[in-house]
């Protein structure tokens, strides 16, 4: 099933048991933080949360932890929700194969109910803001999906961006964004600022959760997350005009927010508790002046809690990682079998391929970390044979274990790009980046004694089938 709102995917929720009402009266500050932030800690089936009477606002309607869990992954992409993790990737991979499927324009867009424009604009009347964790600098738009365009190329629709940038509100029509150098809007902001001019951006909260999932996927540069998300959704993705930068925007959104990253202005924006589980600390960012709001009428904000793993932002962002690095690594490397990017949005990645010859396993390795996503985000990478399961930890211990040798199969490069969030950075934005191969050696690598390794028995997987089966009839 394909949903076209953040309304739509909510009533499955809660009817697959799935979305948790909470109708008590709480503080915004800390309970709508902490209460996301326990829903990773109590297991893989945690429900979304959906709070609508909160200390300090009138009439608030706030939602978190929408992808908080592998039973929520799966449903947001049609799929039963006991479908395993790797299962849902794989069906990631499938889905991907069909890109591109255009998007279909609609007109009737629900955020056009409510507007607000110029100096009437004030953010704080508009939307339920709080602070995620205690050491935040301000309240963060942190699940929003930002639209900008090539300045220099704004007719070609997939060079038109959808991202998720972490946005602090430092007024009430004013924002502050990260734009991290190696994501698109990074490089639609150098163009503009290079042009003297002002880069006009939409904001867009409250999305479908298959275009939330697109927004923070690593793709290339001209290519559509409209287009990659109705090959995800197996539909056509609804997508509407934006009124004032006639930029293309989802159709369901709750809230769209447009104005202009003004050329060459800073202002601190930060600190913020980042997926690394760590701080980051207050910089100099781009500012955002906002000349437009156009909104749902009781709109629904959607907010997402990060910190220490794992967190919803490790769910979101897990299986639309693992599968561009699979992709692009199979388009020169068909050996290559399956890709866990699970952890810390790739920041550590486990391989399982083939190998050609002696030393190829490496060599993929190394591809890996010069992708466009490794390029700031793979710093450890550990290969694995093609009978290990990259999603199967004990076997990946097991493979390091006894296969690796760390004279012959550690390999550290020095002096690596790095996104500046990443808390080992030394200097910020600088890493040593490492490859394990914890694969079996090949000719002419013939080290070890690996002549005789055990295979599961044939029969094994007939009966790991037969005891699921009896295990879930039970």
């Amino acid at each position: 099933m394909a949903y076209d709102d953040l309304r739509s995917f909510l009533e499955t929720l809660e009817k697959e048991g799935q979305l948790l009402k909470i109708s008590e009266e709480i503080p915004a500050e800390p309970d709508l933080a902490a209460a996301a932030n326990a829903a990773g800690r109590i297991g893989e089936g945690a429900p979304a949360l959906y709070f609508d009477n909160v200390t300090g606002f009138h009439d608030a309607r706030i939602v978190m932890n929408v992808h908080g869990s592998w039973r929520n992954h799966a449903l947001a992409l049609g799929l039963p929700p006991g479908t395993p993790v790797k299962g849902q990737v794989e069906e990631f991979a499938r889905r991907w194969d069909a890109f591109p499927i255009a998007p279909e324009r609609r007109e009737d867009a629900p955020w056009r109910e409510n507007t607000v424009a110029g100096a009437d604009v004030d953010l704080f009347q508009i939307l339920p803001l709080f602070r995620l964790n205690d050491g935040d600098g301000g309240f963060y738009l942190d699940k929003s999906a930002v639209v900008s365009r090539d300045p220099q190329d704004p007719d070609h629709f997939g060079k038109q961006n959808v991202g998720i940038y972490r946005i602090e509100v430092i007024g009430r029509n004013r924002l502050a964004i990260q734009p991290v150098p190696m994501h698109d809007v990074a490089l639609h902001l150098r163009k503009a600022e290079g042009l003297g001019e002002d880069l006009p951006i939409a904001i867009t909260l409250g999305n479908d959760p298959v275009m939330t999932m697109v927004a923070g996927m690593p793709m290339g540069y001209d290519q559509s997350e409209y287009e990659m998300a109705g090959a995800l959704r197996g539909a056509p993705a609804p997508i509407a005009t934006a009124p004032l930068t006639g930029f293309d925007v989802p159709w369901g959104s709750e809230v769209v927010i447009e104005g202009v990253i003004e050329s060459r202005k800073r202002q601190i924006e930060g600190p913020f508790g980042e997926f690394t589980g760590h701080y980051s600390g207050g910089r100099r960012m781009p500012v955002i002046r906002i000349d437009r709001v156009s909104y749902r009428t009781d709109p629904i904000f959607e907010s997402l809690y990060l910190g220490m793993p794992w967190t919803e932002v490790d769910y979101l962002v897990g299986a639309n990682t693992c599968v561009p690095l699979l992709k692009q690594l199979r388009a020169e490397f068909p050996e290559v079998q399956a890709v866990n990017a699970m952890y810390t949005h790739g920041l550590s990645v486990i391989i399982s391929t083939k190998k050609r010859y002696g030393g190829f396993a490496k060599a993929v390795g190394m591809r890996a970390m010069t992708t466009p996503h490794g390029l700031g985000y793979v710093s450890q990478v550990i290969l694995v044979d093609e009978d290990v399961d990259p999603f199967n930890l004990p076997q990946v211990m097991w493979a390091m274990s006894c296969k690796v040798n760390p004279a012959d199969d550690v390999v550290v490069i020095p002096n690596l790009s790095v996104m500046e969030l990443a808390p080992a950075a030394s200097p910020v934005g600088i890493t040593s980046k490492m490859i394990i191969d914890a694969t079996t050696p090949v000719s002419p690598d013939d080290r070890g004694n690996f002549s005789t390794p055990v295979r599961d028995l044939p029969e094994t997987k007939e009966w790991t089938e037969r005891l699921r089966s009896l295990i879930a009839a039970r």
